[in-house]
């Protein structure tokens, strides 16, 4: 005798993932956080409160963003931004994450590189956007050096601290069950250095942006960067604000698609 078998679902998969993944209390946290400072920032534009009283009110900057997404040249400036800032950093990862490691696995060269690279480092990528529009032979270029300049140093050094941090117990464990140097690097160092490369990516990506409106603002006429300054010189300050919160969800959101990533190469690294 032969049963059939119903099965009824207690609820929707796509249900379960809105629960889980977008509904959460950290998000209704911060949504009710970002609606009680724009309340306190528009009062306090209304009654003229010393400092804040002279920002453009948050009603002032919804009509200029408003005004703003009608308009194709702000999504070009969102468009050129971003580009310059992906390249950048690609290439900065590209370079940096093998000279960390290299750096941070072997003594002898980190004693002989690292040196140079500390002098180098705490010169502000700022410092070398005259450098840059000068030696590069087009804007384009000297922007996504300036890019790469401020995720690299970070990334590598990230990674170095990263590397020279691990237990040494495991790898003399390693080494004493018959590993090889490969065997170590891939095995023990790659996979232990891998949150600080991630943290490093995360911590590069929000400088890069930092970086390239401050050469957007002196190199080219296109991008959020220039787009705040223009704003500036017009005296258009509700379009000062447009640019700055143009430049903070395009930072919030790249370094959110860094996070993403990173956690799913580092599943050990966080909790679920």
């Amino acid at each position: 005798m032969m049963t059939s078998l119903t099965i009824t679902p207690t609820s929707s998969s796509f249900g379960t993932f809105v629960r889980k993944k977008i509904a959460t209390v950290s998000l209704l946290r911060g949504l009710i956080s970002i609606a009680a400072f724009t309340v306190i920032w528009e009062i306090s534009s209304l009654l003229h409160v010393p400092i804040i009283g002279n920002v453009p009110a948050p009603s002032e900057v919804v009509v200029s963003l408003l005004a703003q997404i009608k308009l194709a040249h702000y999504w070009q400036s969102w468009g050129d931004s971003m580009i310059r800032i992906f390249i950048g950093f690609i290439i900065a990862q590209i370079v940096g994450v093998p000279l960390g490691l290299f750096l941070g696995a072997n003594q002898r060269a980190r004693e002989i590189i690292f040196p140079i690279f500390e002098i180098m480092r705490p010169v502000p990528p700022l410092a070398w956007v005259p450098v840059s529009v000068i030696f590069w032979p087009s804007a384009e270029m000297s922007m996504i050096f300036v890019t790469f300049l401020g995720a690299f140093f970070t990334v590598v050094l990230n990674i170095v601290e990263g590397v020279t941090s691990i237990d040494v117990r495991y790898i003399r464990a390693a080494y004493s069950l018959g590993s090889t140097k490969s065997d170590i690097f891939w095995r023990i160092m790659l996979p232990a250095s891998l949150p600080s490369v991630v943290v490093g990516m995360t911590v590069g990506m929000g400088i890069t942006w930092a970086v390239v409106v401050a050469a957007e603002m002196i190199a080219t006429n296109t991008g959020l960067g220039y787009l705040t300054w223009r704003g500036y010189v017009a005296g258009e300050y509700p379009l000062i604000v447009v640019g700055m919160m143009s430049i903070g969800i395009a930072g919030y959101f790249s370094s959110a698609l860094i996070r993403w990533i990173g956690n799913r190469f580092t599943p050990w690294n966080h909790s679920r």
